[in-house]
């Protein structure tokens, strides 16, 4: 069967009230757009064709897949005409499904069974809801047999009742559909193409419909307004939740953690509470995390300790390395192993050695550290000149004392020692100490000021 997949993203989504197209807001740091096309590639469509419309050449220069086909509802006239719009690039399909763009959670399992419980005749899926309001009905007969779908704005008080809502995801056979499409009318509360038109047309057609209904009823939740979007991202965080406790991972408290990407972990990692996990991460074994981290973009290995309050993007951390409380790991470091980075330290762009430490309270920046280097408190790397940036390089076994600059470019060489204090514009000596300090004076009768009574 070749099978060709549609989606629905032209909706404009006032209600969010943004400026930003509604299936480009954030889920768990994606587009809404990019979990749905994510889950229909799972389904190895032999094509995938998304309508948009508000924000369209946004929606395409941010999705940026060359593997799918777009197509444009310049007017806004309802789902049937949105589905009007794709159907000469699936012409030659078998089947279509219908999907939308801000129905994020719906999983690849429920469109399995959909796709297989419907492999002749129409597939609709549907969910039965405690309070419906909003959602088309889904009408039977006496033996239970769908009739018809009919929205909310078009219902009588005995349709409301129904408790079965439409989801709008459909598979239904290419051919018959282009007909149905032809015959739909505007004739309706709301003067739209009503999709779920062709339910009704299907039954007069004496074509079977086969419903399937998903595991878990907020798979078929669509996003309308930021609350909504709210709601969603807490569930498909508990949900990835799981999945990682279920392969091993200890969460201190699954409902404050955050993964907004993916996360590759080793045995024995332990999260702690309000870890966020930002692009590609991947932790190795024995690793913890303290609370209130970021890692974003981030390979940590074997045996390291995060402690709490840190930022680490774009980085590496070598194993046996200590991290934190309080440190920023900028990009284009890395900590080749046994390292130490200690409180309110920021490293940007640097190498730091085998078992070398940065303790307390310094920058280190656009710099090549060797191993067992130790840097004092204090101790800054001036990178930059104003327009340019240079290099330092920490030879092994250097010793900086504490509130040294080191104004690069400079070297300091192997097994050197910087003075505390030292302003260094020059490079050190390998194995010598190196100072730069004015000469300590002491001027009698001076008094501090103080104020006017």
């Amino acid at each position: 069967m070749k099978l060709g997949i549609v989606i629905l993203a032209a909706g404009q989504g006032t209600r969010m009230k943004s400026s930003l197209p509604k299936v480009l807001h954030p889920l768990a740091g994606r587009p809404l757009l990019a979990h749905v096309l994510e889950t229909a590639r799972s389904l190895q469509p032999a094509k995938t064709v998304v309508v948009y419309g508000h924000g369209g050449e946004r929606v395409r220069d941010t999705i940026d897949n060359p593997d799918i086909l777009w197509v444009e509802q310049a007017e806004q006239l309802g789902t049937g005409h949105a589905v009007q719009q794709a159907m000469p690039l699936l012409q030659d399909m078998d089947k279509v499904l219908v999907l939308y763009g801000d129905v994020p959670l719906i999983r690849a399992e429920s469109l399995q069974a959909l796709v297989h419980e419907a492999a002749s005749g129409l597939g609709l899926m549907t969910v039965t809801l405690d309070d419906p309001s909003g959602y088309g009905r889904i009408e039977r007969d006496a033996d239970g047999r769908v009739l018809r779908i009919v929205e909310q704005k078009d219902a009588s008080e005995e349709q409301l009742a129904i408790p079965e809502i439409n989801t709008g995801i459909m598979l239904i056979d290419t051919a018959r559909l282009q007909g149905w499409l032809q015959e739909l009318s505007p004739q309706n509360a709301q003067g739209e193409y009503y999709l779920t038109d062709i339910i009704a047309m299907a039954v007069r057609d004496g074509v079977d419909i086969h419903v399937t209904q998903p595991a878990d009823t907020v798979e078929a939740e669509g996003i309308n307004d930021c609350l909504q979007l709210a709601s969603l991202e807490r569930v498909l965080q508990r949900w990835q939740a799981e999945a990682l406790m279920r392969d091993g991972v200890t969460l201190k408290d699954p409902a404050r953690f955050d993964l907004r990407g993916s996360l590759s972990a080793g045995t024995d990692v332990v999260l702690d509470v309000n870890v966020i996990i930002e692009g590609q991460v991947v932790l190795g074994s024995n690793v913890t995390i303290g609370a209130n981290t970021v890692l974003r973009n981030v390979q940590v290995a074997d045996n390291v300790c995060i402690r709490e309050n840190c930022v680490i993007e774009d980085a590496v951390i070598g194993p046996d390395s200590a991290i934190g409380p309080f440190s920023r790991i900028r990009p284009g470091t890395e900590l080749v192993g046994g390292a130490h980075v200690g409180n309110f330290v920021e490293i940007k762009n640097s190498t730091i050695g085998l078992g070398s430490k940065v303790n307390h309270l310094s920058y280190i920046g656009d710099t090549q550290m060797g191993s067992g280097v130790n840097i004092g408190a204090g101790t800054i790397t001036c990178n930059y000149d104003g327009a340019y940036k240079h290099q330092t390089v920490i030879e092994d076994k250097s010793f900086i004392g504490s509130n040294a600059a080191l104004v690069a470019p400079v070297r300091i060489g192997e097994n050197a020692t910087i003075g505390a204090g030292s302003v260094i514009a020059k490079d050190a000596e390998a194995g010598e100490l190196t100072l730069a300090r004015g000469k300590q004076v002491t001027i009698r009768g001076w008094k501090r000021p103080s104020k006017e009574k």
